[in-house]
């Protein structure tokens, strides 16, 4: 018996909604980095992307535990002395809803042209409305 290898060709690619709505940051990030990645199908191959496409709605009301909100901060840098930039959890929720989410499950993926063809298949949305009503996507419902 010969080790199934997917390829290109071979990949059927589905489009899942999530409502991020009350779930908690990490939580919601490792179940669609899993779907993303493809590890939920039985034909996951580690070197091909064969992941499915997914949506993320209500970014902007996702939860965080304990205090975070205060104590979890995003940094970047400039590459200039005295260039890195620091902001709150609740700062990033409010100029950029859609950011922590992204970034969230960003890092949750491999590192590089893998992983960046892997991400292009994210589609984060900050309220209810989205644009990809034509691809008939399946809600998907998070464990937990």
């Amino acid at each position: 018996m010969k080790t199934y290898m997917a390829n290109a060709q071979t990949i059927e690619r589905k489009w899942f909604v999530v409502d991020a709505a009350g779930k908690t940051l990490g939580r919601l990030a490792t179940e669609v980095a899993t779907v993303l990645r493809g590890k939920h199908k039985p034909t996951f191959t580690p070197h091909v992307d064969c992941g499915d496409y997914v949506i993320v709605i209500n970014a902007s009301k996702i939860e965080l535990t304990g205090n975070k909100w205060n104590d979890k901060l995003y940094r970047t840098h400039s590459n200039y002395p005295g260039g890195l930039k620091t902001k709150t959890a609740k700062v990033m929720m409010e100029e950029k809803p859609t950011r922590m989410v992204e970034l969230a499950i960003k890092g949750m993926l491999p590192k590089g042209k893998l992983g960046d063809q892997m991400y292009r298949k994210l589609f984060v949305y900050a309220d209810q409305e989205h644009k990809h009503q034509a691809q008939q996507p399946v809600v998907m419902e998070l464990k937990g």
